[in-house]
């Protein structure tokens, strides 16, 4: 197969008809030195490398399979071999089953702790995982299923080719670093804030923002795209913490900027618990009042105590906020677990 295949890729390199003459000249008029420039060898160069060792390399070496998949999806594909379970860190992942129809493939896989309680209902693959295809296409991935007796949960992979063609290639390659677990949501939840009794006395600093959104957020913030490098917001200093009922999450202020509300939260290890949420009031009625907008910014960036910060802003005048109260909806992470799992299987149908 191997050798159809090189003989196959060999026949489709052929020099053109103008490096043919040239060569012909130049041996006519012994001016063989330089006939090859460059360019042209470090390309035959790196056919010979690529050739000669994808089928060693990229089977063993995930750094040297991801350059080739990024040069040539179909061929990193082609010399990756089938494993349709793995193991790591006390935790399997297995693929169960395959559905292949028209443009849309559907995969079942399954990850089973073997070992602990880290597999659970919850589980979020938290974005960390891969889909190496060869071809383009929109994927996704899942949680429909959760297991307690075998602490097994199953995931949805979706992939659409592009422009309603059928799916093609021989193999897919779905990998996972990562994962969270022991999720809590803490939803419509009350901030035991008297808003009536805000002091006028608020400390503020500049900051550099990471991101914003919010209903208002274009009448209050300039769009990024033509934010200036050094553009600071005023915002909050930050305080010890307010008494809040969700762990991991913590209120650092909340007071009056220019006359609007300012309601400040701190995350710490953000971006290895997903941890989060959103703040809003609640008028006298029960009614939810969003805010006008919201914006990010970070602290300590490069260090392990990187905290990222949230500013919910309301523009209600400060004589009628104690007719409000304070809430939001959270979600936080109790388990992070990270590892190397990587599958690759047919692309064809699969049943178990």
């Amino acid at each position: 197969m191997f050798k159809e295949k090189y003989h196959h890729m060999n026949e489709q390199i052929k020099p053109s008809s103008q490096l043919i003459n040239n060569v012909i000249y130049e041996r006519n008029n012994n001016k063989m030195k330089y006939i090859f420039h460059k360019p042209i060898a470090i390309t035959a160069l790196l056919m010979i490398c690529i050739f000669t060792t994808i089928p060693v390399l990229s089977a063993t070496v995930p750094a040297i399979y991801e350059i080739i998949y990024q040069i040539s999806p179909s061929t990193a594909q082609f010399f990756k071999p089938i494993q349709k379970s793995c193991e790591d860190n006390g935790i399997k992942m297995q693929v169960e089953a395959a559905y292949i129809h028209d443009n849309v493939a559907e995969i079942y896989i399954t990850m089973q702790d073997l070992i602990g309680e880290r597999i659970d209902e919850t589980t979020d693959l938290f974005d960390s995982y891969s889909i190496n295809r060869p071809f383009s296409s929109a994927a996704g991935c899942t949680l429909v299923g959760y297991d307690a007796k075998t602490k097994t949960a199953t995931f949805l992979i979706t992939i659409s080719e592009f422009d309603n063609k059928k799916i093609t290639g021989k193999k897919l390659t779905f990998s996972v670093r990562e994962f969270l677990s022991g999720k809590h949501h803490y939803d419509n939840t009350s901030i035991d804030v008297d808003l009536s009794l805000l002091d006028n006395n608020i400390n503020t600093q500049l900051v550099k923002i990471t991101g914003g959104g919010g209903i208002n957020y274009e009448k209050y913030m300039p769009d990024f795209k033509t934010m200036d490098y050094d553009y600071k917001v005023k915002v909050l200093s930050s305080i010890n913490s307010i008494d809040f009922p969700v762990d991991y999450i913590e209120i650092t202020a909340i007071g009056y900027i220019d006359g609007m509300l300012h309601v400040q939260t701190a995350t710490k290890n953000k971006e290895t618990t997903d941890n989060h949420g959103f703040i809003y009031l609640k008028d006298k009625n029960g009614n939810n009042i969003q805010c006008d907008y919201n914006i990010g910014f970070r602290e300590n960036i490069t260090s392990e105590n990187r905290i990222d910060y949230d500013e919910y802003i309301f523009d209600i005048p400060q004589s009628e906020i104690g007719q409000y109260s304070l809430y939001g909806d959270f979600v936080v992470s109790g388990l992070f677990t990270q590892g190397n799992w990587e599958v690759t299987f047919p692309i064809e149908e699969i049943k178990k």
